[in-house]
């Protein structure tokens, strides 16, 4: 999780003292300078990603000379009065957040948790502009630039220059068929045909013909010989998708295929020799399978040759804004919408959606976002989040529950989420991996007295 940075530019000395020793008491570190210009001097040195200033003392130089120096900077102002006027001021000014005098120490820790939120989404939103522009690393069709998708990158340029057979892994949605077509396109074979065929979609008599063709008068309905996938990508790339949803008596004649290299067409005796890469993709558990014998062990390992795991977007929060704001550009452009951008606010609730779905719901999302939306810029409430989310789950009501329920019930969620990595959940929340720690050893606590 990235550390919290604040610079306080309080005039008020006790006040300055009081805020800083709440923040530092969440392990975020703390620089306070009372004089602004020496504050704007020192912006290099303190590097904060949030700043906390009295605006009844700090003039416009300074924030101007803030943004410059990081316009995704967070902002808080502490004014001693202030209404509407002055919040849209500060607002058109990039504040994120206002604090009124008498400044409440709980206040000030919240407000400062949000605007290093709102920072944050700043930040990868500027970053997804920029990979929007370079486009993946060169693999044109693939969204994403966290260390999980550089790290698959480096991997598929690793293993496509080889003839190996590649066995991609992932849950349904995260995008294994481009990574399929990623390792044809920059393989020695990516003039030669890439075939795809979805294993799980035809019944196993069909399935044969599909992957080994057939000869005339081979059943009722061959009233000609017909090319399988394996002939039809000869000398390029097969993508077999839903590996593991192949029947086993089409799994013994797939192994001679990779074995040999050589197959009879369904109803034929003549043998085809074939120069085919294979690589397949599954979201199941395949050893487990072959366990329970549903799949070959040694087609197994003649498939798992080399073996790419494909990140869940849970994994890979970061990449939410650049996915988001990709689709909108695609599918902009697919219905004629001009779509300006998305609003923070709506990334910020984007990337704290589970996203079950994977990349395949965030682009649905997306998708009737733009069909739907009345304005050239997506906000919040232009995506069907609510309905998305797990059925029966409704939270603590609001009104009706306190801070702290909402809270735990943040936390726990988050946690669900991510499989209970901590790590992952603290960087969602915009909190530190103790504080999470701290709050389940309470909750246990709290569980262990009700019962």
């Amino acid at each position: 999780m990235e550390e919290v940075r604040v610079l306080l530019v309080l005039g008020d000395a006790e006040l300055s003292r009081t805020v800083a020793r709440a923040l530092r008491q969440r392990e975020w570190r703390v620089t306070a300078i009372s004089d602004g210009a020496v504050a704007a001097s020192r912006l290099d040195g303190v590097n904060p990603n949030v700043v906390v200033y009295d605006g009844d003392l700090v003039g416009a130089e300074f924030l101007e000379r803030v943004r410059q120096w990081d316009a995704t900077v967070g902002l808080v102002a502490v004014m001693e009065q202030w209404g509407t006027d002055d919040i849209v001021s500060a607002v058109r000014r990039g504040v994120d957040e206002v604090v009124a005098r008498p400044v409440a120490v709980s206040d000030m820790v919240d407000a400062v948790l949000r605007s290093f939120g709102a920072r944050r989404v700043r930040s990868l939103r500027s970053r997804a502009v920029e990979g929007l522009a370079q486009q993946s690393c060169g693999f044109s069709e693939m969204v994403g630039m966290s260390p999980p998708m550089q790290a698959l990158y480096r991997a598929i340029s690793q293993v496509a220059s080889s003839r190996a057979s590649v066995l991609i892994c992932g849950e349904s949605g995260t995008g294994k068929e481009l990574v399929a077509r990623a390792i044809h396109n920059v393989s020695p074979r990516r003039k030669e045909p890439l075939v795809t065929l979805n294993c799980a979609a035809l019944a196993p008599g069909v399935l044969e013909s599909e992957l080994f063709g057939h000869e005339k008068g081979a059943f009722t309905g061959a009233i000609q010989r017909r090319q399988g996938r394996f002939e039809q990508a000869d000398g390029g790339t097969l993508f077999l998708d839903e590996v593991g949803e192949i029947p086993l008596p089409t799994q013994v004649k797939l192994l001679r295929v990779l074995q040999e290299r050589s197959f009879e067409r369904v109803g034929g005796n003549e043998t085809v020799e074939v120069d085919v890469r294979i690589v397949a993709a599954t979201n199941r558990d395949l050893p487990q399978q072959v366990k329970e014998g549903l799949f070959r062990e040694d087609l197994y390992y003649r498939l798992n040759v080399v073996s790419l795991y494909v990140p869940a977007l849970r994994e890979r929060v970061q990449d939410i804004p650049l996915l988001v704001m990709h689709f909108a550009r695609l599918y902009g452009e697919q219905n004629g919408r001009h779509i300006e951008g998305v609003t923070d606010r709506a990334l910020q609730r984007l990337m704290s959606h589970p996203w079950p779905g994977n990349v395949r719901e965030v682009e649905n999302a997306v998708e009737r976002a733009v069909v739907l939306a009345n304005s050239p810029v997506l906000d919040e409430q232009h995506f069907d989040l609510g309905q998305r989310s797990q059925a029966g789950d409704q939270g603590p009501p609001i009104p009706g529950a306190t801070l702290s329920e909402i809270e735990r019930y943040a936390i726990l969620k988050t946690l669900d989420a991510v499989e209970g990595s901590t790590s992952k959940a603290a960087w969602m929340l915009g909190i530190s991996v103790r504080t999470i720690q701290y709050r389940l050893r309470r909750y246990r606590v709290e569980g262990q007295t009700n019962k």
